[in-house]
């Protein structure tokens, strides 16, 4: 008699080549938060007169030393596009093993339409753009962008919560819900201060490496 649990199992067990792959992938989507956000900070301290409770992270792309962030967008956005790879193959036959990886694919693409379209220079940043922030083409179209990729990551949290549930990662599961309000929060309060919006941005690109980390992780003990 057949096995009802093998329904569940992939037919083919996974070549050494895909999981060569997939464990790449993995390390980078783990590391593609921390290392923008470290770049980010970075420059931010080292830029005259950028304030981050008045200038988003995004702003640091203009000005003469705007290509370093540029280019923190671009790596950024290949690293997450690899993670998204490396979650799949991780996760293949798994709950949520497609919509995950494809939601946190969105958000990898959304750095490089960042790069692409800057932000708007504004809160006299940088050194003598007016205090006003008017509203251009490419800035609306990076605020879009932002806006449809970090909608995507919360989506991916929620999707991601099943698999992190199925391999018995409770507590890991239950945040993976909660965290997608905070940065929703976050990005609700940045009209108060910009700091918010960082904050919670910063806190799903951490949660995201964490994530695909302890998923891999994971099927690398099975």
């Amino acid at each position: 008699m057949t096995d009802v649990l093998d329904v569940h199992r992939p037919t083919d067990s996974p070549s050494p080549t895909s999981r060569s792959a997939a464990g790449w992938g993995v390390l980078c989507g783990a590391v593609a938060g921390p290392l923008f956000l470290a770049g980010g900070i970075a420059q931010g301290f080292g830029r005259e007169g950028f304030d981050f409770t008045r200038n988003a992270i995004s702003q640091l792309a203009l000005g003469e030393p705007g290509w370093i962030q540029t280019v923190n967008f671009v790596l950024t956005g290949a690293l997450l596009l690899a993670g998204a790879t490396g979650l799949r193959l991780v996760l293949r036959g798994a709950p949520g093993g497609t919509w995950g990886p494809g939601l946190v694919g969105v958000f990898g693409a959304s750095f490089w339409l960042a790069a692409a379209f800057p932000a708007d220079a504004g809160a006299s940043f940088p050194a003598g753009a007016p205090e006003t922030t008017v509203m251009s083409g490419h800035g609306t179209a990076h605020m879009l962008g932002g806006m449809v990729g970090y909608l995507a990551l919360c989506g991916a949290f929620v999707v991601l919560a099943r698999p992190l549930a199925a391999r018995g990662l409770r507590g890991w599961a239950v945040a993976s819900r909660v965290v997608p309000v905070v940065v929703l929060a976050g990005f609700t309060a940045s009209e108060v201060s910009v700091l918010s919006f960082t904050v919670g941005a910063g806190l799903g690109l951490l949660w995201l490496g964490a994530v695909t980390a302890r998923l891999g992780w994971t099927e690398a003990d099975h």
